[in-house]
């Protein structure tokens, strides 16, 4: 019998809010969304880390804060 251990990223929203200013490509308004991500190895849980990430509402383009 082989057992296999895979490492694994999961990502879990925890919040959405609207952030100021356009999208640069449409005009369209711009979310921002609270995301945790943490990876795993063979189901055992290594670090935690919360990111936010910004998109737009209209063309749903990901956008990166300079």
């Amino acid at each position: 019998m082989c057992l296999v251990c895979v490492c694994d990223e999961d990502e879990r929203v925890l919040g959405t809010q609207t952030a100021p200013g356009a999208c640069p490509f449409c005009g369209g308004m711009i979310r921002a969304m609270d995301v945790q991500s943490e990876w795993r190895f063979c189901f055992l849980p290594l670090y935690f880390k919360t990111k936010r990430k910004f998109y737009c509402t209209v063309c749903a383009r990901r956008l990166v804060v300079q």
